[in-house]
């Protein structure tokens, strides 16, 4: 039987929206990256609650490098999850596959939204093998954050897609899979994060006003 994944917390235990946040596929759950959204968010008053997959856990523990679980395993730890943190009030997503497997299971787990950071709509160089046949039916409210410039689905190729009437998704200006801009852009990686940590807010405000826009 898998263990439950250990959450680490930031912000208020009082706040209206709690926040559930997964790591990408190569790092783990307090990068840079992770962080300043984190931080940033319990900033505003929102709860926090973070927690790694058990290969990252594993790989904390060990030292020891090792590719991701399975999917089933992936989408059990985010029910897991959602389970020990109860749905009410709750929004889930990540960083990539964080965010990936909790769009894959945030209907079932009937959340209250999801919040993807840098969604890998295809992979690197293959953008035909596309992975948003369940966001072309989603019911959840769903906020993707996206750099303009990621591998992982460009503004030109994502403008094609067909995507449920509830993913809504807001472009961060040049910016990579980690909203990176280059410094020709004229903006910095830190105004790209507080952009999107401000359109995260607005989303959570937009839900609680009955998820109109």
């Amino acid at each position: 039987m898998q263990s439950k994944p250990k959450l680490v917390f930031d912000g208020p235990k009082t706040a209206r929206w709690r926040v559930a946040l997964a790591h990408g596929a190569g790092a783990p759950m307090d990068t840079p990256f992770m962080n300043a959204i984190a931080l940033g968010l319990a900033e505003r008053r929102f709860r926090v609650a973070r927690f790694e997959f058990p290969y990252m856990a594993e790989r904390r523990q060990s030292g020891k490098r090792r590719p991701p679980d399975r999917e089933p395993v992936l989408r059990e730890t985010w029910l897991t999850g959602v389970e020990i943190l109860g749905g009410d009030g709750l929004v889930i997503g990540g960083k990539s596959m964080g965010g990936r497997i909790a769009s894959l299971v945030a209907d079932e787990a009937a959340v209250a939204g999801l919040v993807c950071l840098g969604y890998p709509f295809h992979p690197v160089g293959k953008p035909s093998q596309l992975r948003i046949e369940h966001l072309q039916t989603i019911k959840t409210p769903t906020l993707i954050l996206q750099g303009e410039r990621d591998p992982f689905g460009t503004g030109d190729e994502v403008s094609n897609y067909r995507l449920s009437p509830a993913v809504h998704i807001k472009w961060l200006a040049d910016g990579d899979h980690s909203f990176k801009p280059r410094k020709k852009s004229g903006v910095s990686e830190e105004q790209n994060l507080e952009t999107a940590i401000d359109a995260i807010n607005s989303f959570l405000v937009h839900l609680g006003t009955g998820g109109k826009r």
